[in-house]
């Protein structure tokens, strides 16, 4: 079940050399270099120590960072048990990690060799559904497995937020939960067996072992690491257990030290058994590295219900949480106004914001599932009689349907990276976030939690699983500043002292990482502390695994103000841009927004990010492009290495401009924006090449084609012409390149009459002539032109430049400029007629409306700059928007078919993707919209060799969603589906897929529908 993906060339993923990057540039000393020549020999997996990997592994998704030695990506167990053996030979500390979307900083470790498990050992082995049983790698991503178990109405229990990126090893490594913990507990109780390398290398089984049976003594009686382990963990357990009884909160979650409560038990046939596993869940990768995993499952409820109970005060949201657990309720989860107000002003998640009413303070969403209350309609209404009519709630959201719970959840869910989006250096940082006191302690706790935060003159978001009394209190700090940090500290001091007070735990969810293992000592007493770092010793003689999380050695005490990410020794330069950074608070704030949570890496959907889906490669995420921007502007690595071929290659070039990551990314890290930049600064410094001048006036060499045609046509497929493109040019000789009409669109629509009357026209347009529609395929703007004229619109098609997107995606920024200017002088006269400017185009009406803003201020004069801007669509918005297409006539019967719609990322970028889709259906078309992303076509990306195959790759991951869309179609009626794409780039390249036609426009088949 795993896949294969293309690496960042475009071709499959090959073995890295580890002097790759560092001969001759400086990038390791002698010492690194040798352990990884030694590391390269001994692992068939990819050996990475060159600086970039090192900046792309120096962070997770905590406030920590601190780069490590380099990076290995194991193909098999067999690899990781041999690259440990190497690091042992040298002294190397050594880190697994999965999406590095922890919270806590475990992910983090400096001068360590990181084992990335996500990118080859991503299988899942086995599902036995009769035993409720999966078998899995620990790459493999959660959401991927709960999809594989759907079918046999199973899922794997803990739900973390972060479940479409996270992997089960991770989850293992943090003893992972989520919303439903209140049912399902934590990830402990899931975890039967594992296969786990221990730091000599050795591999051992853990799984339960009866004490004292001949298995047992089979065991303790070898002289190896397993053994030694297996009689010091008995000893402990045994010698502590009062300590254990009275140290331990009696609480669903306790993630903090290790799990010594739960390592031995009493099984059904009344036998004492020890199982290890129970260990190494939550142990984050400090006693070994997790290869393989036993998990039971739980089944999947039917039908779930969802009540969100709001409140005008917070304290009184919180002391209902008692009585929301009677209710049987699966879920009772928290969040705060601050949440919904940062929800509110983000574009990927204002929508989900919506339902909730004006003057909340807070909400409790009381989830209930068919497996627990038979009638769900009545356990919502009984839970709004008991929280609102009976209750301190003022209102209650009822979510019966699934489509409206997801649309909450999805809010909830992404309460953590939302509250990173905060504007300015003060952020609400995770470091005091999951202490966890029993529920009817939980107002009591946070009133005191309240004076904490008083008394240190700040103030704090809450959100998350109030139903288990965890609750995520994020203070708001400047790390950047001394006093900023030591004010972290002394919270964290005050906060496990107030935990302690209510029999909690300072973690209950995120773990200890770098943020919390400085406090163990003082949560679990001198005594466990002692059996803790026993416990390491046993596993770990060297204390080379992870070292610094859980426990500590007292010569080198963790402290959580080290190695912070942004700390008071961050500096980043600003520079002098040609775009305005002003709204996003300037260049370096946008370049730090990214928190690390690697949501880019997500793979189920939405758009971002299309090269990390078709590579796995940590370098073509957003994140890791921010990372290396970041360590650019802040002198971690050479500030002219923006200038280099390396990074303009590697960095830049592979972000196609979707502009995902403007929607997708909850703290809205615009990398479209930043690259346009940074290669205008580039072009300014070193100038262009032949093809980048031919790519950013494509409009200029398309009217000449046009000209020309067919003559221009013919020139193309003459015997080696492709080849010479190739050589001169750098087009790959794969992809069908355009064709040119004679007759443009504009003249086209100059001889003909319109069938308008001007007197009683209802409005006025000027459709846009683009490049493609213009001189390549005029057929969807003579479309747009029949649908808006059948709508009495009067239409206008004059001859007009480019908008500047080519160049501006080339990053030739003062011509995209010049381009903006021009069009603005041009369109003048008809918006100030009040007429609306119209695109076929999805990436042109994108250009107009979200890049103009930051392109041209300095330019044009504000009122006109933005008149044009507000006065700007695509011709499928604007038809939808004005429900316009109810005055059209539509022979239904005619129209009827299936339609498989691919969306534009521009337009999903900007939230304008479903208007298509809603002029499709009212016009008796069935359509299905498939969740794509990016067709990897990406304007002149796809045409340019190098990235021939990676444009292909991330194609074929459209091309299979098609093609489920399409056997979906044939199973419900046994009919075939049109595939329809608004983007010249998504045609073209769903055109060259085998067995494809270049698909229509869709507002083509909205023409089709008119009644002759």
């Amino acid at each position: 079940m795993a896949t294969e993906r293309v690496g960042i060339e475009g071709r499959p993923l090959e073995r890295t050399s580890s002097t790759n990057g560092n001969e001759g540039d400086g990038d390791a000393d002698a010492a690194d270099s040798d352990l990884a020549a030694a590391l390269d020999v001994a692992v068939d997996g990819d050996v990475r120590f060159d600086e970039y990997t090192r900046v792309l592994y120096a962070t997770d998704g905590s406030i920590y960072g601190a780069q490590p030695a380099g990076v290995i990506f194991p193909r098999d167990g067999d690899d990781v048990r041999s690259a440990i053996r190497v690091a042992a030979d040298y002294g190397a500390p050594v880190l697994p990690r999965g999406a590095g979307s922890s919270l806590a900083g475990q992910a983090v470790g400096p001068g360590c060799i990181i084992l990335d498990l996500s990118r080859h050992m991503n299988e899942i082995c086995e599902i036995d559904p009769d035993e409720r049983r999966a078998t899995v790698l620990p790459g493999v991503v959660q959401d991927d497995l709960d999809d594989a178990l759907e079918p046999h109405g199973l899922r794997f229990a803990p739900d973390p937020a972060s479940s479409n990126r996270a992997t089960i090893g991770g989850g293992i490594g943090n003893n992972s939960t989520g919303a439903h913990s209140v049912r399902y507990g934590i990830t402990d109780a899931y975890v039967e067996a594992c296969d786990v390398v221990l730091a000599d290398g050795s591999l051992i089984h853990t799984r339960d072992v009866v004490l004292d049976s001949p298995e047992w003594e089979d065991i303790v009686s070898k002289d190896d690491l397993e053994a030694e382990i297996y009689r010091t963990v008995r000893a402990i357990i045994e010698d502590n257990a009062d300590e254990i009884e009275a140290r331990y909160p009696t609480l669903k979650r306790c993630v903090s030290g290790y799990n010594l409560q739960k390592v031995l038990r009493e099984n059904e046939a009344g036998e004492d058994v020890l199982n290890l596993s129970k260990l190494v869940v939550g142990a984050e990768g400090t006693l070994g590295v997790v290869v393989e995993a036993e998990l039971s499952l739980v089944t999947r409820p039917e039908k779930t219900a969802l009540a969100v109970c709001c409140y005008d005060d917070l304290l009184d949201a919180l002391a209902a949480v008692p009585e929301a657990l009677e209710l049987e309720a699966s879920a009772v989860e928290l969040m705060d106004d601050e949440v919904f107000r940062l929800a509110a002003e983000s574009p990927e998640y204002a929508e989900y914001a919506e339902p909730i009413p004006d003057g909340t303070a807070a909400v409790l969403m009381v989830e209930f599932d068919s497996e627990v209350v038979d009638d769900l309609s009545a356990a919502l209404t009984n839970a709004t009689e008991r929280l609102v009519d009976d209750g301190a709630a003022f209102d209650s959201i009822e979510a019966l349907e699934p489509e409206t719970q997801d649309r909450l959840w999805k809010l909830r869910k992404a309460s953590i990276p939302l509250l990173m989006s905060m504007d300015g250096d003060p952020k609400p940082y995770p470091f005091v976030e999951d202490a966890s006191v029993p529920p009817e302690e939980l107002a009591e706790y946070v009133a005191s939690f309240e004076e904490i935060l008083a008394d240190h003159d700040t103030t704090a978001a809450y959100f998350a699983h109030a139903g288990v009394g965890t609750l995520h209190i994020r203070p708001v700090l400047n790390l950047k500043d001394d006093d900023g940090v030591e004010t972290m500290r002394s919270i964290a001091e005050d906060v496990t002292d107030l935990a302690l007070e209510h029999n909690g735990a300072f973690s209950g969810e995120h773990g200890d990482g770098l943020a919390r293992t400085e406090f163990n000592p003082k949560l679990y007493g001198p005594t466990l502390w002692q059996a803790f770092k026993d416990v390491k010793s046993a596993f770990d003689p060297d204390w080379r695994m992870n070292p610094g999380k859980v426990v500590y050695r007292e010569d080198d005490p963790t402290d959580i103000r080290e190695h912070l990410r942004y700390g008071p020794d961050y500096a980043s330069l600003e520079p002098q841009t040609a775009l305005d950074f002003e709204d996003d608070g300037g260049f370096s704030h946008l370049v730090e927004l990214c928190n690390g949570c690697g949501t880019c890496r997500q793979t189920d959907g939405d758009v971002m990010c299309p090269t990390y889906r078709a590579t796995e490669e940590e370098i073509t995420t957003t994140r890791g492009r921010a990372n290396l921007l970041r360590a650019a502007i802040s002198g971690e690595i050479d500030p002219e290495e923006r200038y280099s071929d390396r990074f303009q290659e590697e960095v830049l070039d592979l972000c196609i401009g979707c502009k995902g990551c403007q929607s997708d990314c909850p703290t809205g890290v615009d990398l479209a924006k930043l690259k346009a930049e940074v290669k205008h600064q580039y072009h300014e410094r070193e100038g262009t090449s032949l093809r980048e001048r031919l790519f950013s006036n494509v409009d200029r060499f398309a009217a000449a084609g046009s000209t020309a045609a067919p003559v221009a046509n013919r020139a193309t497929n003459l015997p080696g012409a492709r080849t010479v493109l190739e050589k001169t040019l750098g087009i790959a000789p794969e992809r069908t390149l355009p064709s040119f009409q004679r007759e443009t669109l504009v003249d086209w629509f100059a001889d003909r009459e319109s069938t308008v009357d001007p007197e009683t026209a209802t409005a006025g347009v000027v459709l846009f002539p683009d490049t493609d529609t213009n001189y390549s395929n005029p057929d969807p703007g003579k479309a747009a032109v029949r649908v808006l004229e059948a709508a009495n619109i009067r239409v206008a098609v004059p001859d007009l430049g480019p908008t500047g997107r080519a160049a501006y995606s080339t990053g030739m920024l003062d011509d995209a400029a010049e381009h903006g200017e021009a069009l603005l002088e041009d369109l003048e006269p008809y918006l100030e007629r009040d007429w609306s400017i119209l695109f076929v185009e999805p990436s042109d009406a994108a250009m107009v409306v979200d890049e103009y803003r930051s392109l041209l201020p300095d330019r044009v004069e504000e009122d006109r700059l933005e008149r044009l801007v507000s006065n700007a669509y695509g011709v499928c918005e604007y038809l939808d928007a004005n429900r316009l297409d109810e005055r059209l006539s539509v022979d239904y019967e005619d129209a009827h078919g299936r339609v498989t719609y691919h969306g534009h990322c521009h337009q999903k970028a900007r939230g304008a993707d479903h208007h298509a889709v809603g002029l499709l259906r009212r016009a008796g078309y069935a359509v299905d919209p498939v969740d794509s992303g990016c067709c990897g076509m990406a304007g002149s990306f796809g045409y340019e060799a190098e990235h021939y195959d990676l444009s292909r790759a991330i194609g074929d991951l459209l091309r299979e969603q098609l093609e489920a869309s399409a056997a979906e179609t044939a199973t419900a009626d046994g009919g075939e589906s049109t595939v329809v794409a608004p983007g010249t780039s998504c045609r073209t390249q769903i055109g060259d897929f085998e067995g494809y036609d270049r698909p229509p426009h869709p507002i083509e088949l909205l023409a089709a529908a008119l009644e002759a």
